[in-house]
């Protein structure tokens, strides 16, 4: 197979995404034949010198077993206590046979609370860099155990991606039951094709991605285009693959073509950017139009009153908002303005604030550009 993608061959730090459906059998049950192989190949990657993460799936999967299940429970305590035992019996399986190949694993568990709160964030990367720096690999996965709700990643796609900007990876692979994005979905359409390569990913690509491949898993090939979207605007590239073919991570770092390689935009975030794009909660939504678009996209502008269409929900001053222009998020900022006041000065020049808003309008901008990180 010829070295298509040479770019790859030069990634050090590579973050590996590994599913339930992956690391399953059809029953459930643990596969660890292939939790094995995945093990060995990332083994081999990191005595080549490659820093390596490991976001793994599993953990319900893995407490079935031992608490005599058939099936996955439904509700969450009862997920949440599979869990607790699965953990334990996952990150074991995983010492065991890293410790065969030579590694020391650690594991983290994180929530979006950790990657939320801007010191807990910069806490979290200091954490994971130092494990790195000492020869560690990360197994790392989301807190379900006691995460609720309010402060729930949801899918190992995002939480992979989150990982890949708190710790400026240079490469993140998720590896699923479906070896990469299709022109539309395989299972319903056989004339569906594989997208060998995206460059930008704009609103067809999210209206193809339809559905989860599989019943295990909680994300589908739409999380996976959310992760792309945030992965590669903080400047990591990101291939989906399928986690069942034989030496994937090792072909795709030789730079092999294989499933569908998202490129890294030319990024160089600092903290605060890197923090906003990464696990900040948005608390609303700010919808632009075209020439605001391309202002924020191309010139990387800030974000002014005259280019916004309308507000959707409540949110105050300080808070973080999602900016979208058709339909998909463009970019993440801090609002200067609550909800309300944006929607009194929407479409309108910033000479007019002031008139508007009285006493009030003190800023130029519904968000500077100092906190407004793009993500296309």
């Amino acid at each position: 197979m010829p070295v298509m993608r040479p770019e790859l061959t030069k990634k050090k730090r590579i973050v590996v995404k590994v599913g339930s459906s992956t690391l399953t059998h059809e029953s459930g049950k643990l596969n660890y034949h292939r939790i094995e192989r995945l093990v060995m190949e990332i083994a081999d990657l990191a005595n080549q010198g490659k820093q390596m993460v490991l976001v793994s799936s599993g953990a319900v999967s893995a407490g079935l077993g031992p608490l005599g299940l058939s099936q996955r429970p439904q509700t969450i305590r009862e997920k949440q206590a599979v869990a607790a035992v699965g953990q334990g019996v996952l990150l074991h399986t995983y010492e065991k046979m890293f410790r065969e190949y030579g590694q020391t694993v650690g594991q983290v568990l994180l929530t979006r609370m950790d990657a939320q709160n801007r010191k807990n964030f910069m806490n979290s990367r200091n954490t994971l860099l130092t494990m790195l720096n000492m020869g560690i690999i990360p197994i790392i996965n989301e807190n379900d155990v006691v995460a609720i709700d309010e402060f729930k990643i949801g899918d190992n796609d995002t939480l992979s991606a989150i990982v890949s900007s708190i710790i400026d990876a240079d490469l993140l692979v998720l590896l699923s039951d479906i070896d990469g994005l299709y022109t539309a979905n395989p299972q319903t359409h056989p004339e569906a094709v594989l997208i060998p390569k995206v460059k930008e990913i704009d609103k067809h690509f999210y209206e193809i991605a339809e559905g989860a491949g599989t019943s295990i898993g909680t994300g589908g090939m739409y999380t996976k285009i959310q992760a792309a979207s945030l992965s590669t605007s903080a400047g990591v590239d990101m291939v989906i693959a399928s986690g069942s073919e034989e030496g994937i991570l090792r072909h795709i770092c030789q730079g092999k073509e294989i499933g569908t390689w998202f490129m890294a935009k030319d990024s160089n975030l600092h903290s605060k950017k890197r923090w906003l794009l990464s696990g900040s909660k948005s608390e609303g939504t700010i919808v632009v139009d075209e020439g605001c678009r391309n202002a924020l996209i191309e010139h990387g502008s800030s974000l002014l009153p005259v280019g916004v269409v309308r507000v959707e929900g409540r949110f105050h001053e300080g808070d973080i908002v999602r900016v979208i222009y058709d339909g998909v998020t463009i970019a993440k900022g801090i609002v200067n303005y609550n909800s309300e006041q944006i929607t009194a000065i929407k479409k309108h020049q910033t000479d007019e604030i002031a008139a508007i808003l009285g006493h009030e309008g003190v800023y130029e901008e519904v968000i500077h550009r100092d906190n407004l990180v793009a993500m296309q």
